[in-house]
């Protein structure tokens, strides 16, 4: 009984009235040089069950030596766990990352080599000193490879959806353009928010990518619509982006009022900003860039009409 409170503090409490906020826990803890002193804490007594008091250096003795260390393994291999945490500004680890490897890699090692570091996958030998960036970087690093695979996923299975009610191969292209275009919003609206780009917003990209290729299904579709009527090619453009403009307005504004629900929510706000700003940005690029880009194709090539 008295050797933790001697060693690592006792608890205390102080009287409150009814009804008052509770006090801040209250630890009284002996200064460092008693609780490192050995002779202090073989003198430290202990009550018995018969309530007689012992010193502790009658019941113990005490033995100097070097204690037993966790040796840790990972992928059966040894390693050394180093944990820190980032908080503030820059959230992130990257950041963390990128400031800290150049000051990794001038640590000079007596065996005559640097500190190999890795951040996708784990050394592959163990003869030599490595690190491995691990944690929530390797998190966020398989986050974004698996989103950017079902991405790529996506525009391809769009693009196959394209080409068969089109049949062309030039115009899915045509109207998959706009999908970069409208990226050039999100992160700025990011920034604009202070918010960070996370796995949500990544998401959010995705999903609003078929939202933006419907605009320009829709302008394309007008644009041949007119042409098979025998309008020329030139006028039919104009008329899309005249006339398909008011649909594509009240699509973006479906959109933004939707995701402006989840726009303070501090999980899915990266996915709402992202939804957000690719819609209007959809809105005014898509309208001048498709309509132009499908003006030069046809002007080089045969599209269907």
């Amino acid at each position: 009984m008295g050797y933790r409170p001697s060693n690592f503090g006792l608890a205390q409490h102080s009287r409150y009235p009814a009804g008052a906020p509770l006090p801040p826990l209250e630890t009284l803890t002996p200064p460092r040089a008693s609780r490192s002193d050995l002779a202090q804490l073989q003198g430290l007594q202990v009550k018995g069950m018969s309530g007689k008091t012992v010193a502790l250096s009658e019941l113990v003795r005490p033995e100097r030596g070097v204690a037993d260390k966790t040796i840790y393994h990972k992928n059966l291999m040894p390693v050394v766990y180093v944990t820190g945490d980032v908080a503030g500004e820059m959230e992130s680890p990257v950041y963390a990352i990128l400031q800290m490897s150049p000051e990794i890699g001038r640590i000079a090692i007596p065996e005559g080599f640097r500190i190999e570091q890795h951040t996708a996958s784990q050394p592959f030998l163990d003869q030599r000193y490595a690190m491995k960036w691990d944690g929530e970087w390797h998190i966020t690093y398989k986050v974004i490879r698996d989103l950017g695979i079902a991405f790529v996923a996506v525009l391809v299975l769009i693009y196959i959806l394209v080409v068969g009610w089109f049949h062309s191969f030039v115009t899915p292209l045509v109207i998959l353009i706009a999908i970069p275009f409208s990226l050039v919003e999100i992160l700025p609206a990011h920034g604009l928010l202070g918010a960070f780009f996370t796995a949500t917003s990544m998401i959010g990209f995705i999903a609003g990518a078929g939202i933006v290729v419907r605009n320009s299904i829709i302008l394309v579709d007008f644009i041949e619509l007119r042409r098979s009527q025998g309008m020329p090619l030139d006028e039919a453009v104009i008329d899309a982006g005249a006339v398909r403009f008011h649909p594509m307005m009240l699509t973006a504004a479906a959109v933004v009022d939707a995701a402006g629900v989840i726009l303070f929510d501090p999980i899915f706000q990266g996915l709402a900003i992202s939804l957000m700003a690719e819609e209007v940005a959809s809105l005014f690029l898509s309208r001048m860039t498709v309509p132009v880009l499908y003006y030069m194709a046809g002007r080089r090539l045969t599209l269907p009409s």
